[in-house]
């Protein structure tokens, strides 16, 4: 059998200024994601590690370290002196990256619950190596990107809450996720980073546009007739608008 990838890409071609993805059934029978890059393509697995390895016999090195971190706090009753060094830093930002492509993938085939899955994992691993990595560089190298870790996260979750028409959990998500980066430029002593961050500026823009057009129910509606009645002073129709409220209330 020929492993030239010709045919696969043939009639799927490369854009730089759009993410091209797709989902394929695999020889094993499985569904897989496969991403467009310009020489080629990233085939990923759905779920575990998306190059489908288990090192260490884990579904991810993150996973091995989080084992090793349990056996150090069972062994000696707490996690201090428990360090991971740079290689084993580097082995986690590789796999990191390997979740970027995938939950990246996952956003453009709207399969938001797995994009929250993905992004909240490397959430734990920014933690897990702000905890556990004495070297300040290496830390550095991962926190740089948690705020559009976040906002990725934020959005995925957000996103599920809409497709379900839950505007206002939506909103409270967005909100919770600018103020999580808000927090994070604070506690890294950077709060004039806050003004110029590119992803609570897209969080702000997004949260203004759901609120202005989120459908209004039938009770906003009411409650807005309502007060506009009473400051009209035209007390009969408020009079009225407050009949209909209390049936909507008693529902």
């Amino acid at each position: 059998m020929s492993k030239d990838i010709s045919n696969i890409l043939e009639g799927w071609d490369y854009k730089h200024t759009e993410i091209s993805v797709r989902k394929i059934m695999g020889l094993d029978g499985k569904e897989k994601i496969q991403l467009r890059l310009d020489l080629g393509l990233l085939q990923m697995e759905i779920n575990g590690r998306p190059d489908g390895k288990k090192p260490y016999g884990y579904v991810s090195v993150f996973e091995y370290y989080k084992s090793l971190l349990k056996n150090h706090i069972e062994k000696f009753g707490t996690d201090e002196n428990f360090t991971i060094d740079s290689d084993e830093c580097l082995r986690l930002q590789q796999e990191a990256i390997q979740y970027y492509h995938r939950y990246l993938s996952f956003f453009h085939l709207e399969d938001f619950k797995r994009a929250e899955r993905d992004t909240r994992r490397n959430l734990e691993v920014f933690n897990f190596v702000k905890n556990y990595v004495s070297n300040e560089e290496d830390i550095l190298i991962f926190e740089q990107y948690k705020p559009y870790v976040i906002m990725m996260n934020t959005r995925a979750k957000s996103s599920t809450a809409l497709e379900k028409k839950n505007y206002d959990k939506a909103l409270k998500m967005i909100g919770d996720g600018i103020r999580a980066i808000e927090d994070f430029y604070i506690e890294n002593n950077n709060e004039k980073l806050i003004d110029s961050s590119k992803e609570i500026e897209f969080l702000e823009q997004w949260y203004s546009s759901i609120k202005e057009s989120r459908p209004v129910s039938l009770k906003q509606k009411l409650e807005r007739e309502l007060k506009k009645a009473v400051q009209s002073q035209n007390y009969e129709k408020a009079a009225v608008l407050r009949d209909e409220l209390k049936k909507i209330n008693k529902k």
